[in-house]
C-alpha cells in the first residue's frame, strides 16, 4: 500500500511539473503569436507606404530586421557595372539568377541592389553588366538584410564568384567596394522586359497559434491524467 502511495504521489508530482511546463510553453507561444502578428501588421503598413531615403551610412547600426525589413525606400546614385553579381534564383518566372548591382551613393557609400530576375539564357549579359545602367539612376524598392553564408544545400564561393545567397558583405569585399551597407535594395517593377524587378515575397510562417494550443491540449491531458490516478487512489483506499 505505502509503495503505491509513493508511486502515484510521484506520478503527481510529474504530472504537475509537465503541467506547469505545458503551460509556460502555451504562454509563450501566444506571446509570439502577438509579436508575430504585430510584425506582419507592421510589414504590410512599411510595404505601402510612400518611399523614403533609404539608410545614410551614420545609422547602419541602427538597422533592424525588426525595424527595417521591407522598409520602402529609395536613393541615387549610380552603378558599377562591371561589379555585378548573379545569385542562383528560383522564382515564379522559372530558374535563373537575381541581378545584385553595387550602387554608389553621393556620400561614397555602396548599396547592392537587386535589380531583379534574369533567366539563365542570360546570365553572360546580365554578368557583362547590359541590364544594369551607367547613369545615375533613383532607385525605389524594399529593404531586405544581408543573406550571409549561402543557400539551405549550397555555399557561397566569393573566390569563383559563385552565389546562392545575397551576402552583400561577402560580394562587397570579393570586389573590394568599402564601406558596403548591411542591406540591399529589392527594386520594383522598372518597365523593361529584364531584369524582372518586384518579384519580393513577402511571407512569414505563423504556427504560434497551433502551438500553443498544442501544448495547453498537453497541459490539460496532464491534468486529467492526475484526476484520474486520484480517482483511482480513492477507490482503493
Amino acid at each position: 500500500m505505502a509503495r503505491r502511495r509513493l508511486l502515484a504521489f510521484l506520478f503527481l508530482l510529474l504530472t504537475a511539473l509537465a503541467f506547469v511546463g505545458f503551460m509556460s510553453l502555451g504562454i509563450w507561444q501566444v506571446k509570439r503569436l502577438a509579436w508575430k502578428e504585430g510584425l506582419i501588421t507592421r510589414v504590410d503598413a512599411r510595404v505601402h507606404a510612400e518611399a523614403v531615403e533609404a539608410p545614410a551610412r551614420k545609422t547602419w547600426a541602427e538597422v533592424s530586421e525588426d525595424q527595417h525589413e521591407y522598409l520602402h525606400v529609395q536613393m541615387s546614385g549610380q552603378y558599377r557595372v562591371q561589379a555585378v553579381a548573379l545569385v542562383a534564383a528560383a522564382t515564379q518566372e522559372g530558374q535563373g539568377y537575381w541581378v545584385m548591382a553595387p550602387l554608389q551613393r553621393t556620400d561614397g557609400s555602396w548599396v547592392y541592389v537587386n535589380q531583379g530576375f534574369v533567366p539563365q539564357s542570360e546570365r553572360k549579359a546580365a554578368s557583362q553588366g547590359a541590364y544594369t545602367p551607367t547613369g545615375p539612376v533613383t532607385v525605389k524598392g524594399l529593404l531586405r538584410l544581408s543573406h550571409p553564408g549561402g543557400g539551405v544545400l549550397r555555399d557561397n564561393v566569393p573566390a569563383e564568384n559563385r552565389w546562392y545567397s545575397r551576402d552583400v558583405e561577402a560580394m562587397a569585399q570579393q570586389q573590394g567596394l568599402s564601406p558596403v551597407a548591411p542591406y540591399f535594395v529589392d527594386a520594383g517593377p522598372s518597365g523593361v522586359d529584364l531584369p524582372v524587378g518586384g518579384l519580393t515575397v513577402i511571407q512569414f510562417r505563423n504556427n504560434h497559434r497551433v502551438y500553443a494550443l498544442t501544448w495547453f491540449a498537453l497541459a490539460l491531458g496532464m491534468l486529467l491524467a492526475a484526476w484520474l490516478v486520484l480517482r483511482d487512489s480513492r477507490r482503493k483506499r
